[in-house]
């Protein structure tokens, strides 16, 4: 009997299986040089089924010796063009012409094979998807409490327990794992990904499938130092309430947030985290799909998951802008194209929930930095959410003002600034402008720090030279480089000094620019008086001011009517009012009267 198995029986393992369990004997395997050919391309590329099924041919070689099996090669070797045109069948007609040659059966787990050999009328056997073990080897790693598998050759396998922010590395036996038995676990997730079509991605060296609820990562050299397989599964589902979120933010999440970004670093439980709200928004009576890659997270069947459309999220995209969804929940948010995606989508009118890696909830933001301009940042993000262990941390919102930067003084620098404030407190922690050509993220309750404490020295360097002119002197500091000197008006020349030479020595001994101005900001002159009083009236005698001119009456510097002079020079002032009981006051409490000219 003489059998030519095709690329898809190799790949599975079957014709080994069938020899160990003894249900073939004295027969003659011919495998096609096309299939040698076909999987040494695959292996070139690093692609996991490559390898697979030259591990498979090896291992035919090694049980001809030991069982009465005969193992021969056959067939025509594929020309480059029949290479290029291997998807759309050409290989396998090559087979096929093989097989109808030697007049041998055609053994395949490729259904759409099976049906053309039977039309050309071609012994074959078939071996359908569904004699793949239901329960592949690497599940009995997996306790109820197993958050992930971490397999290497060479290495005991490992497995982390517990939940998200509290798990434990553990030790599930001390041998270390060989070749032989990582590629058997590797064989079993292929093929169930290849049948199941869950092949999420496929580069040089590395595959990622998703397995119901298991997300399965395999790297091999060059890409990785060693084969290894790492199997990730999420043990929590929860709703929104399960977080006991504060009311005014689950109002906000009702009624206002529409660019939500959640961050935080690897295993924080933003994934969980994102299902969740997704899940929420459709119990609202909401629209909501998903972009993923690879499709993982825990929602329910009325929430949409899609991937990379040709490998492609734009595509994706496009796609769904026709969908018209309320909601899209993009996860993860990794290269710049997916920022940019993320962006558009928003601008369009789609509220989004983006997922990002991130150490702290704004460097969630810096992310977008660079890649989206600066000024559409708070039209496309308007609510960060940080995790960490599994619970909300941090919640950011995010406006847009046009004012002085903190920490910058002069009105002509004012700019757009993207406000970053606590969503709990109110209290602004970041703000985010352009400086100079530079995107700048400054905090500024530690800017606020540096200025007060700044501030504080240079008030009591310059108060106590200006207290040599005047003990009541005003100090203001402006900022790190400025202050403004208030004082009497006679002691102003001799703080200026003749043709400024005085303030310039003190502005260069400070090392600060000092604007001197009056304290009582009058432009008339002091005038001399006298106080009397007279019956019910208080009687402010002025000196050389003639009667019907205009006075202005300060208390400490404080302003406090303006009078008319009468006869003989005199103001009067009722005692009982309450300009006449401030004046009785401050008289008895030794504050300055000051009368200026208007």
């Amino acid at each position: 009997m003489k059998i030519v198995p095709d690329t898809s029986v190799i790949i599975d393992g079957r014709l080994s299986q069938l020899i160990e369990s003894g249900e073939l004997g004295d027969v003659e395997i011919i495998i096609p040089v096309a299939a040698v050919d076909e999987l040494q391309a695959q292996a070139s590329k690093r692609r996991e089924t490559g390898f697979i099924g030259l591990n498979e041919i090896k291992k035919l070689r090694k049980l001809s010796e030991s069982y009465p099996i005969k193992i021969t090669f056959g067939g025509e070797r594929p020309s480059l063009e029949d290479i290029r045109l291997a998807r759309s069948g050409r290989i396998d007609a090559i087979i096929r012409d093989l097989a109808k040659r030697e007049e041998a059966v055609l053994y395949t787990s490729d259904y759409v094979q099976a049906l053309v050999a039977e039309a050309e009328g071609i012994k074959v056997k078939y071996f359908p998807p569904d004699e793949i073990p239901q329960v592949l080897s690497f599940e009995n790693y997996f306790t109820p409490d197993t958050l992930s598998l971490h397999l290497k050759e060479g290495a005991p396998p490992m497995a982390k327990r517990g939940k998200p922010g509290e798990f434990r590395l553990v030790r599930l036996k001390e041998e270390p794992m060989s070749a032989e038995e990582l590629n058997a676990i590797i064989r079993e997730i292929t093929e169930r990904a290849r049948v199941a079509g869950e092949v999420e991605i496929m580069r040089s060296g590395a595959m990622v499938a998703q397995l119901s609820n298991y997300r399965v990562a395999i790297a091999r050299p060059p890409f990785s130092d060693g084969l290894e397989v790492t199997i990730v599964r999420p043990i929590v589902k929860l709703t929104l309430e399960d977080y006991r979120l504060p009311e005014k933010l689950l109002r906000r999440l009702k009624e206002k947030a529409e660019g939500i970004l959640i961050s935080g670093p690897p295993g924080s439980g933003k994934s969980t985290f994102a299902a969740s709200l997704a899940e929420f928004y459709s119990r609202q009576g909401k629209i909501v799909k998903t972009l993923e890659s690879p499709r993982d997270l825990q929602v329910p069947p009325e929430i949409t998951q899609y991937g990379p459309l040709e490998g492609d999220f734009e595509k994706t995209a496009e796609i769904l802008l026709l969908v018209r969804p309320d909601y899209s929940v993009f996860d993860e948010i990794r290269r710049s194209r997916d920022f940019q995606i993320f962006a558009d989508m928003r601008l369009a009118g789609v509220g989004m929930i983006g997922v990002v890696h991130a150490s702290d909830p704004v460097d969630a933001i810096q992310r977008f930095i660079g890649r989206i301009e600066l000024g559409m940042i708070p039209h496309i993000i308007d609510t960060v959410i940080f995790l960490k262990d599994g619970q909300v941390k941090k919640v950011y919102e995010l406006t847009l003002v046009v004012k002085v930067p903190t920490g910058m003084t002069e009105a002509d620098l004012a700019r757009p600034v993207v406000e970053v404030r606590d969503f709990e407190t109110g209290d602004l922690e970041y703000e985010i402008y352009t400086y100079g050509e530079e995107n700048v993220i400054i905090p500024v309750k530690e800017v606020k720090e540096e200025l007060q404490k700044t501030s504080q020295e240079v008030y009591e360097k310059v108060k106590k030279i200006i207290s040599r002119f005047d003990k009541n002197a005003e100090i203001e500091v402006v900022s790190p480089s400025k202050v403004i000197v208030r004082v009497d008006r006679d002691v102003i020349p001799k703080i200026i000094g003749r043709r400024g030479e005085t303030v310039s020595k003190l502005q260069n001994e400070l090392k600060v620019s000092i604007d001197v101005e009056p304290r009582i900001p009058s432009l008339g002159r002091e005038v001399e008086y006298e106080i009397h009083e007279s019956g019910n009236s208080l009687n402010l005698k002025l000196d050389n001011i003639p009667a019907g001119g205009k006075v202005n009456i300060y208390i400490d510097d404080e302003y406090l009517f303006s009078a008319t002079v009468g006869k003989k020079g005199i103001v009067k002032v009722n005692k009982r009012s309450e300009i006449g009981r401030r004046i009785i006051g401050a008289l008895y409490s030794g504050k300055d009267i000051k009368i200026y000219t208007l």
